[in-house]
């Protein structure tokens, strides 16, 4: 049971801007409202009894942190909601992931600091809203390890070193550490600012979009992570982000192999930009989804059905306007 104060906290964390909408503009249909239930009711249903999902990777704390969080944008947090007692037993799963060294993996074979950041991103928000004082213990080992691990250049990449670096991981590792001063964790302000810095030089002026790496080829999924990071710390008129949100708007028919990864990106960033930009993105991205769920509720992606579902999810629900990391 939650006392006032967290109930009030919870309440105004769960505040996204409600953006004034055209008379015959509808966010939410009954049927992408119905494909949710359906998605989350999947992946529900789908949880090990240790309170893992299995994926293409194993029990990745990627994926499973990415699976709470979609069963998190319906209002459902631990031991509260219809998937309460399955978010509070992803919850301890993720909490058993925690190394001494701050690092939250199942195992470290590829890509480590991608599952990291998402559970940090998923422990953030559960924290914000419960102030469980045991997740904020395995939070701030988190945050800490993300800090010291950034490289010179102000990126991060798959392993937790500071030494290479990329876009992808690197914006993972920036929504995860703003989630969590957010939630009230300590953030020194030069790791966000480098961070911000290593976002910045993989912009493209010529076109607009952002590389991988600095001095790379433009790309879709990566512009779209690129403008909602700026966005996150507060970039909202950079010109980076405005040439960036065009550069999605002319290439937003592309066929980015990384669809679910990319439009996760783009439907936050086209939320943050505005009414204009929200109107005329959202209703596209929510028939596309609606159109390719499967009977049983999921959708397919590479990485699993739980991946694609939890993505979806994530997508269709920004309406729902529960979880705090998308506020302004």
């Amino acid at each position: 049971m939650m006392n006032k104060t967290t109930v009030l906290l919870f309440t105004l964390l769960l505040a996204l801007p409600a953006y004034a909408k055209g008379p015959d503009f509808v966010e939410l249909t009954p049927d992408a409202d119905e494909a949710i239930r359906k998605g989350l009711r999947f992946i529900a249903n789908r949880q090990n009894a240790d309170g893992s999902w299995n994926a293409a990777v194993g029990k990745n704390v990627g994926i499973c942190s990415l699976a709470l969080l979609s069963l998190m944008v319906k209002g459902n947090i631990p031991g509260r909601g219809t998937y309460g007692k399955t978010v509070a037993k992803g919850m301890d799963f993720i909490l058993s992931c925690s190394a001494p060294s701050g690092l939250i993996a199942k195992h470290t074979s590829h890509g480590p600091m991608y599952g990291h950041g998402f559970a940090t991103l998923f422990l953030s928000e559960v924290y914000g809203m419960t102030q469980n004082q045991h997740v904020r213990d395995k939070l701030k080992k988190a945050v800490d390890l993300i800090v010291r691990t950034q490289n010179s250049r102000g990126g991060w990449r798959y392993q937790p070193i500071p030494s290479d670096d990329d876009i992808s991981v690197t914006v993972v590792q920036v929504v995860a550490l703003r989630a969590a001063r957010n939630a009230g964790i300590d953030v020194p302000k030069t790791t966000i600012d480098n961070a911000i810095k290593y976002v910045r030089a993989c912009y493209n002026k010529s076109d607009g979009g952002f590389a991988y790496r600095p001095g790379g080829g433009s790309g879709f999924a990566r512009t779209a992570a690129g403008c909602m990071t700026l966005q996150l710390s507060g970039e909202y008129k950079a010109e980076e982000v405005k040439a960036g949100l065009e550069y999605l708007i002319k290439n937003q028919d592309e066929k980015d192999h990384h669809y679910f990864y990319a439009h996760y990106y783009a439907v936050q960033a086209m939320y943050q930009e505005g009414e204009h930009s929200w109107e005329g993105w959202y209703p596209k991205i929510r028939e596309d989804l609606v159109s390719k769920q499967e009977a049983d509720g999921s959708w397919k992606d590479g990485p699993g059905n739980i991946y694609g579902t939890a993505m979806a999810c994530l997508i269709l629900g920004v309406p729902y306007r529960y979880l705090p990391i998308y506020q302004h």
